[in-house]
C-alpha cells in the first residue's frame, strides 16, 4: 500500500470495556470502474467478494460496524445502482445491488484512463453530497445525535488502471471540492499479471514527489492500495470496513513496575481478528462455539430420543509451532476417553489405549489435528446449505485432549501486521528491562493464586438487591384486593367445593365389617376371573361406587346406584 498523506480525523472511540459501540463508524462509498476491457475480467471477482462481505456485515449482530452504503458504477456513463442504505438488516437490497452491478456488459468502446478518473472523481463528489443531503434529513427527523454518530464517509474506489496516475488525477479533480466530510480516499488497483506487479515497483513519473505537499489542502488520508484479481484479496480489502475506524484516543494503558515508583505507561491500540460466530443468526446444531459440553451433546426431540454424538473428523495434521493463537476462539474443552455405560467392557479398553496412543503419538511429533465436522451432518431446517465448523485438538501430557475451534476464512479480518525486523531503541529497552525486573517470576502458572473478587462481587450484588425490596408492597386499598387475592379466594372456593363432594362421598359409603377392615389393611391379591371360569358370586366383590361428572366439573356420586 502506498500511502500520501495521513491526516487524523476521528472521533473518540469511549470506552473499550464496553466493546458494544462504534460510535464513529464512518458511511461507506464503493466507487468501481466498470470500463472495457478489463471489467469483462474483474466483474465475476469482484462482485463475488462484495456479495460475501455484504452478506456477512448485514447479518452481524452488535456494534453498527457499516452504519450506510453507498455504490457508483463507472461504465458509458455514472450511476448510482444503491443510495445510502443501512447495511444491517438490508440483505435484499444489497443483493438486488450486486446483481444489477454483475450486470453490467464488460463489451464496448475502450475509454482513456483521464476519462475514467473525471468520471470517477465526480461520483466520489455526488456521493458527498448526498451524504450531505442524508445527513442533513436525518437531523431533522430523528435528532442532531444520529448525524453526529456518522460524522465521516470513507471513499473506496475499484479500478484496472495505473494506479499511481490515476490517484494523482483523482488528487486534481478532488482538488478545489469541499471534504470536509472525508475521512478516508482508497484507490484499490486490480493487476492481472506478472507484469503489472513489475510496473507497479517501479517509481512513476507522473507522479512527483511533491505532489503530496500540493495536496495538503484535501485534508484527508489518501491511499492506494495494488491487489490481485481473486476474491480472497478483494474480501481482505472489503473486510477493513469492518474494523472499528476510531483513531484519535488510545484504547488501552498497560502499566509496567518500575523501580522509581512510578509506572511506565504503554498506550495501545487493540484490533480484531475474527468475527465472533455468536454475532451470526447460526443455529445451535451448528457446533461453532465451545462454551459448555452441551453445544456437543446430541439433541433429543420427540421423534428420535436417542440421536447420534457429533462427528468431528480429521482433515489434516499441523505442526505445534506452526498454529497462531490469535486464530483461535472459544472456551477449550478437555477430551478423555469415554466411560459410557452403553459400551461394553472390551470396547471400553480398546477405546482406551487407542486414545492413549493418538495422544502420544501427537506429542511425540509435535503434530495438532484439524478437525472438520462431519460431512454427513445435515444442514439445519430452511436453510440450503450446513454449516461447516473447524477445530484444532492438542495433545498434554496427561491422559487427555484439548480441543479449540479455529477461525475459518469468512470469519477473518484482515491484519497486516508483519514481524519486526527492527531492533528496538536502546533508552526504551533498558527501560523495559529494569520494569520487567521488578516482577515476580514464575516458572508455572498457578492459577489458585489468583483471586477475582467474583464471590464477594456476587454475593454483595444479592444482598443489595433484597436490602432495596425487602418486603411486597401491601395494597392501598383494603377493600379492594389485589389480582393475587382473588385468585386465592377462587382457588380456596375450589377447595371448599372439593371437601364438600368428598365429605359427601364418604357419607354416601357403607362401611365395611369389622371384620373386613383388618384385611384392607393389607393388599389383597389381584385375581382375574375370565368369562368361561367360575368366580365368586357378584355378591361378595368388594362394593363398587358409580361416579359421574356435572357441569361445572365437579365429581359426585350416582344417586341411583346402590350400595351393596
Amino acid at each position: 500500500m502506498e500511502r500520501k498523506r495521513v491526516v487524523s480525523g476521528a472521533s473518540p472511540t469511549g470506552s473499550l470495556v464496553s466493546g458494544w459501540s462504534f460510535p464513529c463508524q464512518p458511511a461507506q462509498v464503493l466507487v468501481v470502474e466498470a470500463l472495457p476491457p478489463w471489467w469483462s475480467s474483474t466483474s465475476r471477482v469482484l462482485c463475488e467478494a462484495l456479495e460475501n462481505v455484504l452478506s456477512l456485515a448485514s447479518s452481524l449482530d452488535g456494534p453498527t460496524r457499516i452504519p450506510l452504503l453507498t455504490v457508483y458504477a463507472i461504465s458509458h456513463q455514472q450511476e448510482c445502482l444503491l443510495p445510502f442504505v443501512p447495511v444491517r438488516g438490508n440483505l435484499l437490497r444489497l443483493h438486488s445491488c450486486v446483481e444489477e452491478l454483475r450486470s453490467l456488459s464488460g463489451e464496448g468502446c475502450v475509454r482513456g484512463a483521464h476519462t475514467g478518473a473525471l468520471l470517477m472523481g465526480q461520483a466520489v463528489l455526488d456521493s458527498l453530497q448526498q451524504y450531505k443531503q442524508y445527513q442533513r434529513h436525518t437531523s431533522t427527523t430523528s435528532g442532531t445525535q444520529a448525524a453526529q454518530n456518522n460524522c465521516s464517509v470513507e471513499v473506496t474506489v475499484v479500478t484496472s488502471h495505473p494506479g499511481p496516475s490515476t490517484l494523482r488525477q483523482l488528487e486534481v479533480r478532488l482538488r478545489e471540492a469541499d471534504l470536509v466530510s472525508l475521512k478516508r480516499l482508497l484507490l484499490v488497483q486490480i493487476l492481472h499479471s506478472s507484469s503489472d506487479w513489475s510496473q507497479s515497483n517501479t517509481p512513476s513519473e507522473d507522479t512527483p514527489q511533491e505532489a503530496s505537499e500540493d495536496l495538503c489542502v484535501l485534508g484527508a488520508e489518501i491511499d492506494l492500495q495494488q491487489v490481485d484479481n481473486s476474491v480472497f484479496a478483494l474480501e481482505t480489502v472489503l473486510k477493513n470496513w469492518l474494523h472499528e475506524q476510531g483513531g484519535d484516543r488510545e484504547h488501552l494503558h498497560l502499566l509496567l513496575p518500575s523501580p522509581t515508583g512510578t509506572p511506565v505507561c504503554v498506550k495501545c491500540d487493540m484490533q480484531e481478528r475474527l468475527i465472533s460466530p455468536a454475532l451470526l443468526p447460526l443455529s445451535t446444531n451448528l457446533r461453532v462455539k465451545t462454551e459448555t459440553t452441551r453445544d456437543f451433546l446430541p439433541g433429543k426431540s420427540s421423534a428420535n430420543q436417542s440421536a447420534a454424538p457429533q462427528k468431528l473428523k480429521a482433515i489434516r495434521a499441523l505442526r505445534a509451532d506452526g498454529l497462531c493463537e490469535s486464530l483461535l476462539y472459544g472456551l477449550p474443552l478437555l477430551l478423555r476417553p469415554s466411560l459410557s455405560w452403553s459400551l461394553d467392557w472390551d470396547y471400553l479398553e480398546t477405546n482406551h489405549n487407542l486414545f492413549h496412543a493418538l495422544g502420544h503419538a501427537l506429542r511425540s511429533r509435535g503434530l495438532f489435528l484439524l478437525l472438520q465436522t462431519d460431512s454427513s451432518h445435515k444442514s439445519a431446517p430452511g436453510t440450503a446449505t450446513g454449516v461447516f465448523s473447524h477445530y484444532v485438538l492438542q495433545p498434554s501430557p496427561s491422559l487427555s485432549l484439548l480441543l479449540k475451534p479455529v477461525v475459518s476464512r469468512e470469519l477473518l479480518l484482515p491484519c497486516s501486521m508483519g514481524p519486526s525486523s527492527k531492533e528496538p531503541c536502546p533508552e526504551a529497552h533498558r527501560t523495559v528491562q529494569a520494569c520487567l525486573g521488578q516482577l515476580e517470576e514464575e516458572f508455572v502458572f498457578n492459577p489458585l493464586l489468583l483471586n477475582s473478587n467474583l464471590y464477594l462481587h456476587l454475593q454483595s450484588r444479592r444482598l443489595h438487591s433484597h436490602s432495596r425490596y425487602p418486603y411486597k408492597a401491601a395494597p392501598e386499598n383494603p377493600s379492594q384486593p389485589l389480582e393475587g387475592s382473588k385468585s386465592t379466594g377462587s382457588r380456596q372456593h375450589r377447595q371448599g367445593r372439593q371437601s364438600a363432594a368428598s365429605s359427601k362421598a364418604r357419607a354416601s359409603v357403607a362401611p365395611l365389617h369389622p371384620s373386613s377392615a383388618l384385611r384392607a389393611s393389607s393388599r389383597p391379591a389381584l385375581t382375574l376371573l375370565s368369562s368361561g371360569s367360575r368366580g365368586p358370586d357378584r355378591t361378595t366383590l368388594a362394593p363398587c361406587v358409580s361416579l359421574m361428572t356435572d357441569v361445572n366439573g365437579e365429581t359426585d356420586l350416582d344417586p341411583d346406584v346402590d350400595i351393596l
